[in-house]
């Protein structure tokens, strides 16, 4: 196969998920290893799946959370959307274990749900601290996911600068 013939990043169909944040109050958020038989075995994510067609992306991710996970979901609401371009990726033996593809990721933060999330799919499922991680390696569309959870969630924008700091403080 010559370079010429190599579907680029932009011919390749995305594919989008919908990918759940699913944090206790504690701050862990939980993490599933994907199973053998699936690309990237063996890597950790953040829990969603496949966007059906027709399917908006709230439903999506009530849906693969049930499967995957056999928790319902109760309240969840839109957090960010990311696209993530994987390379083809090669075993030892230069043959291709997973073609190129491009991702849009859209995460929710599910903040309540019902059941407690076992892994239905044969997965292993772990509660982790996003700021230190015990597992890995993390799917690399996932790892500034975690960068994001360790951000704070509400900033204050001022005029101190204008005002100068004793008349702002007044």
């Amino acid at each position: 196969m010559s370079p010429d013939s190599i579907p680029s990043m932009t011919d390749a169909k995305v594919i989008e998920a919908a990918v759940g944040i699913i944090q206790r109050e504690n701050g862990l958020v939980l993490l599933a290893e994907r199973p053998l038989g699936k690309p990237w075995a063996g890597y950790w994510e953040f829990p969603g799946g496949k966007i059906e067609n027709d399917e908006m992306p709230l439903h999506a991710l009530k849906r693969e959370l049930l499967e995957e996970l056999g928790i319902t979901v109760k309240s969840l609401y839109p957090w960010l959307t990311r696209s993530f371009d994987y390379a083809a990726k090669y075993n030892a033996q230069g043959q291709l274990e997973v073609p190129a593809k491009t991702v849009k990721l859209h995460f929710f933060t599910v903040t309540e749900w019902e059941g407690e999330p076992l892994g239905l799919e044969s997965q292993a499922i772990s509660w982790q601290d996003p700021e230190n991680l015990t597992v890995s390696p993390m799917l690399p569309a996932n790892t500034p996911i975690l960068t994001a959870l360790s951000l704070a969630s509400v900033y204050a924008i001022t005029n101190l600068h204008d005002l100068g700091e004793a008349l702002f403080f007044d």
